[in-house]
């Protein structure tokens, strides 16, 4: 896991959306959507459509809605979080 990616695990214990994220970390749009993209690619963060209606991963279109996806990190990837 790398440092941006650890940064963003840490952020992600509660629902938050993408601007928010944006907002807490300070990453630049395009910084932050790379990140997302490789955590949600390996499962480890999970994808909500608002704060309470998680998506399916098979549902997700990542590349045209990741700016107004809600985000969570998944049971397998709070593991990989805290085993660092």
């Amino acid at each position: 896991m790398t440092d941006a990616e650890f940064d963003v695990m840490d952020e992600l214990y509660f629902v938050i959306s993408f601007p928010d994220l944006q907002k807490s970390l300070g990453f630049s749009e395009t910084d932050l959507k790379k990140v997302l993209a490789s955590l949600v690619q390996r499962n480890y963060v999970k994808c909500f459509e608002n704060i309470s209606d998680e998506l399916p991963h098979d549902a997700v279109d990542f590349e045209r809605n990741y700016g107004i996806y809600h985000y969570l990190a998944s049971k397998e990837g709070l593991f990989a979080h805290n085993s660092r």
